[in-house]
């Protein structure tokens, strides 16, 4: 496991989006198994192609919203107890969600 997992963060991670993150990715997978479908049944690549945009962006949405509630809960908890660990791993996430 990386040391970006094995931290241990002092505080909780009850975010207010949870719930709306949960059924964004619930709807997304959906989304997804239904393009999977589409490739399975030969169906034209162009409409498979423009649904799998559809699933990045629901992807991407879903990232900013975890991004937003990391910001405003666990970063601000971080630079209250000085936790510059925690910026780091910030960055990192931040990385490699925009490859």
């Amino acid at each position: 496991m990386s040391e970006a997992h094995t931290h241990q963060h002092k505080h909780n991670h009850d975010h207010k989006h949870t719930k709306e993150v949960s059924n964004r990715l619930a709807r997304a997978i959906g989304h997804l198994q239904k393009v999977k479908r589409m490739v399975d049944d030969g169906e034209d690549c162009s409409e498979v192609l423009v649904q799998l945009a559809a699933v990045k962006s629901a992807i991407n949405n879903t990232g900013k919203l975890i991004l937003k509630d990391h910001l405003e809960h666990c970063i601000v908890h971080a630079v209250e107890d000085g936790d510059d660990e925690m910026l780091d791993e910030l960055n990192n996430a931040i990385d490699k969600f925009m490859k």
